[in-house]
């Protein structure tokens, strides 16, 4: 997540869409993470883990990349719709599935936690996908957000390069907390629990945070959990 520095506009993606962006650029964005990225991923890493105990297995991620997050954090399985960013996940032993959360292969009650991490935002359909994760969930199961919400310093960096045509973000719809909260009433989950992290200035991210209890307008990442109502 982050990867402004995959930077600025793209003359020659005009006619592509995000998915074809991001097969387009999977060796970049995965190099980002060993570079430039490298704070502001093990920032995020860290606040997931304070998490984690609470979270039943198996565990699936939708949209999970280049399979760095499901890596880390334990991830069995995951769901892709770049070829390209799957077979780099495939490489780090990553069980992936080349398709769209909309219409996961998977039967109801399958997973005890989803993890969606910096994936609604490029989501066509994001109340079909929250449904859809819902199916797939044990009863007692837990949907995991990562998210950079819009009110937030980092969210209105990103909204300036989704102006400026960024190759990624230019795709992005970023939402709210308050939006977020609808979306899951809608779909059928309701707020658990709320993690906030990254609160330097994007332009000045220099050290790994701790993460903290509850929702901070000025942080620029958010975890939220959510269980089936």
């Amino acid at each position: 997540m982050l990867f402004e520095e995959i930077s600025g506009q793209d003359s020659d993606a005009t006619d592509i869409d995000c998915c074809a962006a991001f097969n387009k650029y999977a060796a970049e964005y995965d190099n980002w993470f060993n570079q430039k990225g490298r704070v502001a991923f093990a920032t995020e890493v860290n606040a997931f883990k304070a998490i984690l105990p609470e979270l039943s297995k198996p565990w699936l991620e939708i949209g999970a990349g280049s399979g760095r997050f499901s890596l880390a954090l334990g991830i069995e399985t995951g769901i892709e719709p770049s070829a390209k960013m799957a077979e780099i996940a495939r490489s780090r032993g990553v069980q992936v599935f080349v398709t769209q959360g909309e219409h996961t292969p998977f039967e109801a009650n399958s997973f005890g936690a989803v993890f969606l991490i910096v994936t609604l935002c490029f989501l066509d359909s994001p109340l079909i996908v929250l449904k859809e994760i819902n199916r797939i969930l044990v009863p007692d199961g837990k949907l995991v957000l990562g998210l950079v919400l819009k009110e937030s310093p980092w969210g209105k960096f990103y909204i300036q390069k989704k102006k400026e045509g960024h190759r990624f973000y230019k795709y992005a719809t970023f939402y709210s907390f308050d939006e977020i909260k609808e979306l899951l009433l809608k779909s059928g989950f309701v707020t658990d629990s709320v993690v906030s992290t990254l609160f330097q200035a994007p332009e000045n991210l220099n050290t790994i945070e701790e993460p903290q209890t509850g929702y901070h307008p000025a942080a620029g990442f958010t975890i939220i959990t959510a269980k089936k109502i």
